[in-house]
């Protein structure tokens, strides 16, 4: 039995093996998705292979998280096992920062290169023999060949649902900042009131960004078919979106942790972890709101 000031090593366990299982038939699903829709097949084996990956998942997070919290609170982690978690959580986000930087670089170079270029502009301007008469404006609402891809009316204007998804996601880096403190404050009543309205706020913005989406869709005919533009503005903040679902999930587990009593004010790092990675999704997300909606 390892004491508290060794470094614990885990006895084996099922949840890494779990987890190849169920990424594999979650990935697989996407892609036959992906392929079968393409082909316009039917793509219903497909989702039911993604439910149950996601549902493999689910479990695994579930169980695994559920060892590691109950092997935390049982005095097994070390200042050294500490300072793991604390290193293997910044390596996650700094992954994270990476896999936006490629759909920001993305970005940066269709609008500054591929799309002038098209339009006859720079070293590479003969590519406007593609398409004669293109003229390449960003954003992107008159495609080169508007008949394979037709472009939307008009794109979404910042001032609106952004603009208050915006001040949603700064204001809940606040409120979360604020729950910290109370924690290390040990003022468990503040901590909830705080944390939950941090909660309330990604929750908001997550139905505020649906809203935005139905517009996009039904009104805008701002679609992922509608040329460059719409893949980008939709990769780019389906993942964030995605990102602030993952991040509200997290802050829900830590608040139903605080009402059973976890946590005290000197050791509360999956706190802090939940709260590193929000306000990660709220610096993407200021990027996004500057890169993708208003310049």
């Amino acid at each position: 039995m390892a004491d508290n000031q060794s470094y614990y090593v885990p006895e084996q366990s099922k949840w890494p093996i779990v987890a190849t299982v169920g990424l594999g038939v979650t990935l697989y699903g996407v892609a036959s998705i992906l392929v079968n829709g393409n082909q316009g097949e039917s793509t219903t084996a497909s989702w039911v292979m993604f439910f149950v990956g996601a549902l493999i998942m689910a479990y695994m997070l579930f169980g695994w998280f559920g060892s590691v919290i109950r092997e935390g609170r049982a005095g097994l982690y070390s200042d050294q096992m500490d300072r793991s978690f604390r290193w293997g959580m910044g390596w996650f986000i700094f992954s994270e920062v990476m896999f936006f930087a490629a759909f920001f670089g993305a970005l940066f170079y269709v609008r500054m290169f591929a799309v002038p270029w098209l339009g006859g502009e720079g070293d590479r301007g003969s590519s406007s023999m593609l398409w004669e008469g293109f003229n390449a404006t960003w954003p992107l609402i008159q495609n080169p060949d508007p008949e394979a891809f037709p472009g939307p009316s008009e794109v979404v204007g910042p001032w609106g649902l952004p603009l208050i998804n915006t001040i949603l996601l700064v204001s809940s880096s606040f409120t979360i900042t604020v729950a910290h403190h109370a924690l290390k404050a040990d003022n468990r009543q503040k901590l909830k009131l705080w944390l939950g309205l941090t909660i309330a706020l990604g929750l908001a913005f997550l139905v505020l960004q649906a809203e935005e989406y139905v517009h996009a869709y039904q009104e805008l005919q701002l679609t992922l078919d509608s040329g460059i533009y719409g893949s980008t503005f939709f990769m780019l903040t389906g993942f964030h979106g995605a990102h602030v679902t993952l991040g509200t999930l997290m802050l829900i587990i830590m608040l139903v942790r605080i009402f059973k009593g976890h946590f005290t004010a000197d050791s509360h790092f999956g706190f802090e972890a939940a709260a590193w990675y929000w306000h990660f999704v709220d610096v993407v997300w200021l990027g996004l709101f500057v890169f993708v909606y208003i310049l």
